[in-house]
């Protein structure tokens, strides 16, 4: 099994879940006013107030095959509107 971290900002959610939708990936969790430092800088928890700069961090949990449909559709978001998306082995227990 897979997982899927994305870190986007919180204004392109609903065109990255639908896009995840789309993939036919089972499901996801979305968390909002995510805060913290990266190469874009800090992103200060001051910005959650106007939603300026405030992040959502997108979870997917998919098998494997699954990962080439989500690329294609995502990639294109995550281009033109930014952020960003790692994969990563997951084990259920």
């Amino acid at each position: 099994m897979k997982r899927v971290d994305f870190f986007v900002s919180e204004r392109e959610i609903e065109r990255l879940c639908k896009a995840i939708r789309q993939a036919g990936a089972p499901g996801y969790s979305v968390m909002r006013h995510v805060t913290g430092w990266g190469v874009a800088g800090e992103i200060s928890e001051a910005m959650d107030f106007s939603g300026l700069g405030a992040n959502a961090h997108v979870v997917v949990f998919c098998d494997a095959d699954a990962i080439a449909a989500l690329q294609g559709v995502v990639r294109p978001l995550l281009e033109r509107f930014g952020g960003v998306g790692f994969v990563s082995e997951a084990e259920k227990f």
